[in-house]
């Protein structure tokens, strides 16, 4: 009797990478390019981006065999506060990471060298698990779950990001009266040239359909690119970052994705603008009605956005700073789980083109994690039917929300995470388990950091 042995998702990866044709067309466009080097990286938990340098002649090898790293990079090699590798420990496997051929790129700044994004496996030699997805990709975990999403609903969800971030460096001052802000000034736009030329250059060379992009307040550059599928926005925000840090580096200037960078000013937000697809119309709106609205399908993922948007809040805010943000009234960030027409206080806004633009996440925010948890939200607001209520009317900063309140720290953040009843379904249990224990750990080493604040405020106090 013969045992047939089911091919295990490392396999199938590997038979699509050894394709001819598709490594002869990547071989022609390292040969034109003049290629050397290839980068095969992956995004962390904290969407860090890992991964590996290799010689392009290997690529054949490479396509095949993919590369291997310590299990504890998923989570940064970060240690917890007693100095034990969170992940797994020192004696973590390695797992093994396997480009997608289709998101081969080259580096415009540097053409010797290029990329892929990678997908992350359990070693093909362990028992029982063996060739698996490695539950802890984020990458590869949002692939999947938007799969099954389409799979069960036949809707896919597409998204924009907006980046804010702030850039700090000689001759990018913000210069502006008391009582007025220098938001789309273009004269402040004209001070930042070199580095909006050189982001969008180097996004277009990349993929990213750059469309628009403003200055906001001090310091903060705001640079959009066309929304697509979930999967690939969440690969485009990456590199977006990758980006920004590279033209930093070449101008001799500071970039930053801290959320808050000071009191009283703007915080850097990444809002996900979403809408939902059946084919190519989009089921949120209905294109026979002129006014705002939202169609039923549209109502109830509004409701499942807004009924988790607490569980969810220690991803879209990921860190300390995070919640400083939030704190900071009447500076356009949400201070209540609400909804508007079109209404910027609100934490989601029904704009005109029919989407909904969700404003909790900043600038640090994982991409591939926020946007599975989307769409755990939005598939349960559809199949429970959630309705979000009545719009907000007028400014979110008074009056009560129908919703659970906004958590206000990364540890109230962290308590509302663990009582979520998406997020497990959204990220796996590893994954949650691991995000966890990391945020745990940040959350700590910050309550027992003293700061200049308390310096301030109790130094010479007494008597």
């Amino acid at each position: 009797m013969t045992t047939t042995v089911m091919p295990t998702e490392l396999d199938r990866h590997r038979e699509r990478n050894t394709d001819e044709a598709a490594l002869k067309a990547i071989e022609e466009r390292i040969a034109d390019a003049g290629v050397q080097y290839l980068y095969y990286q992956a995004v962390t938990v904290t969407g860090r981006v890992v991964g590996k340098v290799v010689p392009a002649h290997h690529l054949r090898r490479n396509a095949e065999r993919g590369v291997q790293l310590h299990g504890t990079a998923v989570s940064d090699l970060q240690t917890d506060r007693a100095g034990a590798l969170l992940g797994g420990g020192v004696e973590a496997t390695e797992f093994t990471a396997v480009p997608d051929l289709d998101t081969f790129a080259v580096l415009p700044w540097d053409t010797t060298v290029g990329r892929f994004f990678c997908r992350l496996y359990e070693p093909a030699h362990l028992p029982e698990i063996g060739g698996s997805p490695l539950a802890t990709d984020v990458r590869g975990n949002l692939i999947r779950i938007h799969a099954g999403f389409t799979a069960r609903t036949g809707l896919e969800l597409r998204t924009g990001c907006e980046p804010e971030m702030t850039w700090s460096g000689p001759g990018l001052d913000a210069r502006f009266r008391p009582g007025s802000s220098p938001a789309y000034h273009v004269e402040h736009l004209e001070r930042y040239r070199p580095i909006y030329q050189k982001v969008i250059t180097y996004g277009r060379a990349l993929g990213l359909d750059m469309i628009e992009g403003d200055y906001e307040d001090p310091g903060q550059l705001e640079l959009n690119w066309m929304y697509d599928h979930a999967d690939r926005t969440a690969d485009r925000l990456i590199v977006y970052r990758q980006i920004c840090r590279q033209v930093a580096r070449e101008l001799g200037v500071t970039a930053s994705f801290m959320p808050k960078p000071a009191t009283g000013m703007m915080g850097n937000g990444c809002h996900h603008n979403i809408s939902l697809w059946r084919g190519e119309q989009n089921v949120l709106a209905d294109p026979g009605v002129t006014e705002l609205h939202l169609t039923e399908t549209g109502r109830h993922a509004l409701g499942g956005i807004l009924t988790h948007a607490a569980g969810s809040m220690a991803v879209m805010g990921s860190t300390v700073n995070s919640y400083k943000r939030y704190w900071d009234s009447g500076q356009f960030a949400p201070s209540q789980i609400n909804w508007g027409m079109d209404n910027k206080t609100c934490t989601v806004r029904l704009s005109a083109n029919g989407r909904l633009e969700f404003k909790l996440p900043d600038a640090m925010v994982n991409p591939y994690l926020s946007h599975a948890l989307l769409i755990a939200a939005v598939e349960d607001g559809i199949a429970n039917r959630i309705d979000p209520g009545p719009p907000h009317r007028g400014s979110s900063y008074t009056g009560e929300a129908a919703f659970a309140g906004l958590p206000l720290t990364l540890g109230e953040a962290l308590d509302a995470f663990a009582a979520s009843p998406i997020a497990e379904r959204a990220l796996g249990p590893a994954l949650v388990d691991l995000y966890t224990s990391l945020k745990r750990d940040e959350w700590a080493r910050f309550c027992g950091a003293v700061t200049d604040w308390e310096r301030m405020m109790y130094a010479e106090e007494l008597p």
